[in-house]
């Protein structure tokens, strides 16, 4: 397994995207959705990665600079068929170390607050984030959950 730059115009990348985008609708009310669809992760301030394994594609995540000292986690995802087998941690330790090598001071990020997102949440805290007011452009949201970790 290797985690490498993601291609946004791969299939198995957007099949991954469209399920991501899928479960946040289904799960969160429209306005309450932050995750970014294939032209917010193609933005400049936004670095896209896959997690895979020959030919198939496990996970994504992204990093976005939201200043020279601060960033946020954004899309993180695992196909729902590899769950519990750690490669979200793969995903977290592989941000946290570009976070690090950026000179970043901060990686914040956005989760929910429902029940779909508690082993999300859960990762997070055991790598050590803790809750946090809004960041950036964000509002008080009872659907969000928001974290920061300080490095």
């Amino acid at each position: 397994m290797r985690v490498e730059l993601g291609d946004l115009g791969d299939a198995r990348v957007r099949r991954l995207l469209e399920d991501h985008l899928a479960d946040m609708f289904a799960t969160s009310p429209p306005e309450s959705v932050h995750a970014l669809d294939v032209s917010g992760l193609q933005h400049p301030s936004v670095t896209f990665w896959v997690l895979a394994d020959g030919e198939r594609m496990l996970g994504c995540v992204a990093l976005k600079e939201l200043d020279p000292a601060h960033g946020e986690l954004k899309s993180m995802r695992t196909d729902a068929a590899e769950r519990g087998r750690g490669l979200g941690r793969m995903l977290l330790d592989h941000v946290l170390a570009e976070a690090g090598s950026r000179g970043y001071a901060r990686l914040s990020l956005e989760t929910g607050s429902q029940e779909f997102f508690l082993p999300a949440r859960t990762l997070y805290a055991r790598a050590g984030f803790r809750e946090t007011a809004p960041f950036a452009d964000y509002a008080p949201d009872p659907n969000s959950v928001f974290m920061t970790l300080d490095l």
